[in-house]
Order: structure tokens, then sequence, then C-alpha cells
């Protein structure tokens, strides 16, 4: 167990912001620690005893720690006892929303997930019946989880969201029922709604759980239906002054034919990388769509001829049907299942991936790019490695190319991180930054 360590800034905390301090600490080491003793938060702390014991009896009467065991099957008596932060304190609800479904995930204070639920929605039905079914799958795994209210709630959704105002950027080309449901949430339970670009929750996931979590820098290119990123930067999600970092798609690339238009990113990124690109590609190396899983869940190429255009953001699993991998996922793991057969495919694809990651190494220099979304999942490090050698000859910049880890819940999962930081900050207080705790 390793303390964590607070910089001394040099300036002496008030006897409350010194409370504050210290109660946040000892909270933060029961979070990533688990159940212990007050001697062993006096000992990772470093504060005195009384201090420890006052602290323990605050965080108790606050409903916020409570005694969840004894450190020793000999041991007895008030130093033996664990404390471990009240899980049911507060309930958190995360929501990743896709064009044509919804998913939920319902989390205790910990973020530990006690129920879930996902619906299809139909985009072309009217608007307030698909409100209506989303909101029933939250009330749904609310109910599962056995919470009466959430406490926070974090949506992640396509789309530009102003970080301004925590609103959507734009609704042009997002779902009319994904406003309709953010609005609903925020009208029905007042509780804090937090709504985030999807891509920048993944990107949450795969730090805390994933394949950056070695990384206070990097950037995590989303590849699935469509194209986009997300930018870390010293430990800090970057948004952008409109919400619109990352918006990769966009970015105008050599092979397309076309440039793209302020009004859609065909002729940019996304007509290399995107879904449909990646199906067109396949059928050019006598891959069509059409791969059937073989004798132990391998992918086998089919001999089919047609390209088809997939669905759209059908990456959630859902109730009403069985879970399916989209065509351009499923061409991309027969490939690597098919070995030498599909490495032709695998390269070429790389080489088109890999322009758009020597453009964002050109501007950020991020040392790690993460490929996730279908594609990056499905790829493995079969495609990052290719990725990483097509990179390696366009940019002199060394750079870490990963598979992501965190696999098709990524966003859900940033989801449910995003609203237990925002309880947790509410509940447990914010130490202020620079002060060491106080003795």
């Amino acid at each position: 167990m390793h303390p964590p360590r607070a910089a001394a800034a040099g300036r002496t905390a008030s006897p409350t912001t010194a409370r504050l301090i210290n109660d946040r600490l000892a909270l933060q080491l029961l979070q990533s620690e688990g159940p212990l003793t007050a001697g062993q938060l006096k000992s990772l702390t470093g504060l005195s005893r009384p201090t420890v014991a006052d602290l323990v009896e605050r965080l108790q009467e606050a409903g916020l720690i409570t005694v969840v065991g004894e450190s020793g099957a000999q041991r007895r008596g008030p130093n033996a006892r664990l404390y471990g932060i009240v899980a049911d304190r507060a309930h958190l609800v995360g929501l990743d929303l896709r064009t044509h479904s919804v998913t939920v995930a319902v989390a205790d204070l910990l973020g530990r997930v006690r129920a879930e639920q996902s619906v299809l929605i139909d985009p072309d039905g009217a608007r307030d019946a698909a409100v209506a079914t989303a909101l029933a799958a939250v009330d749904k795994a609310l109910a599962a989880a056995g919470a009466h209210a959430p406490h926070t709630i974090a949506v992640g959704a396509p789309g530009l969201v102003d970080p301004a105002t925590g609103r959507f950027g734009g609704t042009d080309w997002i779902p009319s029922w994904h406003v309709g449901l953010v609005g609903g949430l925020r009208a029905r339970t007042g509780v804090p709604v937090l709504l985030e670009n999807e891509v920048n929750l993944a990107a949450i996931a795969e730090q805390r759980d994933g394949a950056a979590h070695d990384r206070d820098t990097f950037v995590l290119l989303w590849l699935g239906q469509g194209t986009g990123a997300a930018v870390v930067l010293d430990g800090t999600l970057r948004r952008g002054a409109s919400g619109g970092t990352g918006e990769i798609g966009f970015l105008p690339v050599p092979g397309t034919g076309a440039l793209p238009s302020a009004s859609g990113c065909d002729g940019g990124f996304h007509s290399l990388a995107g879904s449909a690109a990646i199906c067109a590609l396949a059928a050019e190396h006598g891959m069509p769509y059409g791969a059937a899983v073989g004798p132990n869940g391998v992918h086998e190429l089919s001999s089919g001829t047609g390209v088809h255009e997939p669905p759209s953001d059908t990456g959630a699993p859902t109730e009403a049907s069985p879970t399916e991998a989209p065509p351009a996922e499923s061409l991309v793991r027969s490939a690597v299942a098919a070995g030498d057969a599909g490495a032709a495919f695998l390269d070429a694809l790389a080489a088109r991936i890999a322009l758009g990651v020597a453009a964002v190494c050109a501007v950020l220099d991020p040392g790690c790019v993460v490929l996730g979304g279908e594609i990056g999942r499905g790829g493995g490090a079969a495609l990052a490695d290719r990725v990483a050698g097509h990179l390696a000859r366009l940019s002199p910049l060394r750079t870490d190319v990963r598979a992501g880890a965190v696999g098709g819940r990524a966003v859900l999962l940033g989801a449910v991180l995003a609203a237990r930081d925002a309880a947790q900050n509410e509940l447990f207080g914010a130490a202020g930054p620079g002060v060491s705790p106080r003795p």
C-alpha cells in the first residue's frame, strides 16, 4: 500500500481546511486500498493517532464509512476494527447512448456496477416514445440495483458537447431523442446530469483501467461506425473551446479524392477509416462481409461478393437482439484469425489509420496512441503493431501504439467513473491543491 503524497506549498491550512484535506485523504485511501484499520490509516497518512481518531468519528457520523470487520481472526477491540466506505451511500447512473440503443448501468459509490439494462430504440419513431423507452430502462436498472434514486448521472453520447454549458453544442447530426432524454433526466430527477462525448468517456476508462493506465498523456483514436479521438494531456481531458477536440473524421488526408466540409466529414479521415470504408477495403482484398464464425469461435472468410453498408452504432448489446459484431469489426477479426490470408488487408488498413495517427502526433506528440472502438478492439495487437510500423516511417516522433483494453463497454464504464468522481467530490469534499495533510 502506498500513501498518496501531496506537495507542500509553504502555507498553513486553517483548521477547517485541514480537516477537509485529512478526511479526503483517508477516503481516497479507503477507495484505493479497501478497508483499513485506524492504525493503517495513521501509517499511510502520517497523521497523529488523535487526528485519525477524530476523522474516523467524523466520517462515521457523516455516514461515509462504517466498521466492516476486523483485521485478524485472533484480534479484538477498537484497534482491530476495519473501516470501509459505505458503498450504498449513493447510487450512480451511467448511460451509453447510440443511434439505435441505450445501455444503462447503476453503480454504488465505489463504482461497482450493481445492475445493467439495454434496450433498442427506433430513431425514426416518435421522439417522446424513444425518450419514454430510455427513461423506463433507467427506472428498471435502478430497481434492479435496489436504488430509490440516483445521486449523479453521467451520459455518454456522440456529438459536440459545449464545455461551457454542458449541453449539446449542435443538434443537426444527433438523434433528437438524445437531446430529449438528457433534458428529461435533468427535469425528472433534479440531480446532477453530466453530459460528455462518448469517446472522451472511453478515454477515461482506458486511463483508469485499460491500455493507458500508465500514461498521463495519450490519445485514444476511436475506430467504429465513425471515427473520433480523445486527448488527455498531463492527466487532464482536453475538450477544446467548443468541445470539438478529437473530431478527427474531418481531418483532410490523402487518398480520399475529396475534402471534408463544414457540413460533413466525407472526404476526410472518416472516408478512409470509417466502418463503410473498411468494408469497401475488405472487398478490394477479396474479403467482402459475410464472415462466419467457425469452430471454437474463430471467424472464417466467406466467398461472398457484396459489400454491405454497416448499420449505425450497433456496438452496445441489447435486450431485443443477440450481441452481434458490426460488419467491419467482423471483417477485421476474421482477418486477424486468418493469419497470412488476412495480412494484406490488415496492412492496408493499418496504413490508412497511420495517416490519422501521424497527424495527431505531429500536433500533440502524445507518446502513446490507443486504438479503441470496434475496429481497434477487433484488430487487437495485430492491427496496433502494423499501425506502429507504418507510423514509424511517417513520423520521427516515438509513439507507442496500443490496442484498447477495456472492451466494448468502454463508454459505459467511463460514464460510471465520471459519475463516481463527481459524487465523491461532492460527498468527500475537495482537498485544496498543494496543501499537505495536517497532523
